[in-house]
Formats: C-alpha cells, sequence, structure tokens
C-alpha cells in the first residue's frame, strides 16, 4: 500500500480568515501558527512540520488553481477500487485533505492509503517527507490560465483580498505578491532530481485533452487495476459538468461568509485557454516574457505553446 500527495502550486494572498481546517490567513503571527519563510500571507499550524509522511502515502502537489478539486475526485475513487461512497458522502477537503492546513494529529489518525494534498514547494515539505517513499503526482497549467482562475478564486472568497482589476493582479501574480510567491519557483521546486521515480507530472490541459488516458496514467502509477467498467465509470463520474453538480466536491456546502458562489462558482468552467477572454494583447507580451524569463535554463518546455 502506498500514500499519495497532489502538488499544486497556488497563488492567493489573503488575511483575517479562520476557516476550514483551521486554515489561517494573517499577516500576523499568530501562536501556534508559524510562519512560513519566503512565502507571502501564509500562516500554517505549526504541526505541519511534525508531520509524519509515511511510504504508502500518495501525495498531489499543484499549482493553485491547477485541478485541485479534479484530483481530490479522482485519487480516492482509484485508491478505493472504485467505490464510489467517499465521493458521494464525504467532502473533498475530508477525503484527501489539504495537508498544509490540517492538523498533523488528524492527518496522522488517516487510515492508509492515505491521499493529500498541498501547494507547498519541495523545499518547505516536512522533513519526513524527504526519507519516505510516497508518491508525488504534481500538476501544473498554463500559468496564463492559473491566473485568470485564481482572479475569480480571490473574487468569490471572502477570506482573501480583493483583487483589484485583472490588471492588478497580474502585477501581484509576476511579483510573487500572492499566497506561495511565484509560479516558476514552485514549478522549478518539484523537478528535483532527489524525487527519483516517485512523482508523475501531469498537465491540466492533458486532463482536458484525454482524461481517460490521464486516469489510466495514474492508475498504473499508483500500482492499481479497474475493470473496464469500473473505469467507463470513474471516467463519466469525474467529467467536469459532473462535479460541478456534486455538492461534496463543488463546495456549494461551504457557508456563503467563506465562499460567494453567486460572484463566481468555486468550479467555473474547466476549460483550457480562458486566458484569451481576459488578457489584453499587451498584457499577454509582457506577462509570458516574465514568465519565459524566469524559466529560462530550467529546461522546462513551454507545452502551453505546443501545438
Amino acid at each position: 500500500m502506498e500514500e499519495i500527495l497532489l502538488l499544486c502550486r497556488p497563488s492567493q494572498t489573503g488575511k483575517g480568515f479562520l476557516g476550514l481546517r483551521q486554515l489561517l490567513l494573517v499577516d500576523k503571527m499568530s501562536s501556534p501558527w508559524a510562519m512560513v519563510s519566503h512565502i507571502p500571507y501564509h500562516l500554517m499550524p505549526s504541526s505541519f512540520f511534525s508531520s509524519k509522511a509515511k511510504s504508502n502515502d500518495f501525495s498531489d502537489f499543484k499549482v493553485m488553481s491547477s485541478c485541485t478539486v479534479w484530483m481530490q475526485e479522482i485519487i480516492p475513487l482509484l485508491l478505493n477500487g472504485g467505490d464510489f461512497t467517499p465521493v458521494q458522502t464525504i467532502p473533498n477537503w475530508e477525503r484527501v485533505p489539504w495537508l498544509e492546513a490540517t492538523p498533523a494529529l488528524f492527518v496522522d489518525k488517516m487510515i492508509s492509503p492515505r491521499a493529500m494534498v498541498s501547494h507547498m514547494p519541495y523545499h518547505l515539505m516536512p522533513s519526513s517527507f524527504f526519507s519516505s517513499k510516497a508518491k508525488i503526482i504534481y500538476i501544473t497549467r498554463d500559468p496564463r490560465d492559473v491566473l485568470v482562475s485564481s482572479f475569480h478564486f480571490h473574487r468569490m472568497a471572502n477570506f482573501l483580498d480583493n483583487p483589484g482589476t485583472f490588471e492588478e493582479f497580474a502585477v501581484k501574480f509576476l511579483a510573487g505578491k500572492v499566497f506561495y510567491g511565484k509560479w516558476a519557483d514552485h514549478v522549478k521546486s518539484w523537478r528535483n532530481p532527489d524525487i527519483g521515480d516517485r512523482i508523475l507530472y501531469i498537465k491540466y490541459e492533458e486532463m482536458i485533452q484525454d482524461l481517460r488516458g490521464v486516469i489510466e496514467c495514474i492508475l498504473c502509477f499508483l500500482g492499481r487495476q479497474l475493470s473496464e467498467d469500473a473505469l467507463d465509470r470513474v471516467y463519466e463520474h469525474c467529467q467536469f459538468k459532473s462535479m460541478k453538480h456534486n455538492k461534496m466536491s463543488n463546495y456549494s456546502l461551504a457557508p456563503e461568509n467563506f465562499m460567494d458562489s453567486s460572484k463566481s462558482p468555486f468550479l467555473r468552467k474547466g476549460i483550457a485557454g480562458d486566458w484569451k477572454n481576459h488578457f489584453s494583447p499587451e498584457l499577454e507580451i509582457k506577462f509570458s516574457a516574465a514568465i519565459r524569463d524566469e524559466m529560462k535554463g530550467s529546461g522546462i518546455r513551454f507545452y502551453w505553446d505546443e501545438k
């Protein structure tokens, strides 16, 4: 049995919020919360750093707004042999908790195989993570779409600062003055060769183009098997339109003072390329040039430009 950590590079700022799983996003230190170095505006439970990673953990790391909810839907289905009970009865933030927003005591009590999600860069993971054999799925997405999705999330999340205009938010994003800092820094941190073969890299755009193929790839990575019939049912259930109407996945159970869906739904469009509806030609040139410059020498291809 193994555990998986799902990774997503986030981009949120916030202050004065004490919400789900006691996530605190404020400007000041507040015991028992610990300031995270180099991560602006972010406090987390100090117990995060003492969390014990197990060799049968599965973890999902992503850039924020890079299909966190999608993976929170897929992974439990694959780990439970296609059993739909968890995704129909347990909110996604409990079945695949956000590691840095969840007290270590809760995580330690989870039954293996455990699945968790995180937005942390590689070097800020708990020390036990580096000596474990926990498997990792890292999701990346066109940073232009990450910006768009993050902007709309700020609009509806009442615990986050008003993003201002889209252009103003883009300036903050490029400067790294957003939750978890710069997109490029996070992506590069998880290309660390020390991780070896226990990490699977997936692109959001691949999930849009061939969701079933990605699910099969994840299934193989996890060393699991499903019948063709079960795989078909998982594929259909994990369609964006299905998740959008699943109250256990769409955050409709969250109180309005936490997330106001009248401003923007939590699950908005589920498409690639929506940046084209938000970027001016001038902003796109400036934004893309800045990202390319920061990724220079990384060896990472700009897959969103591939035809």
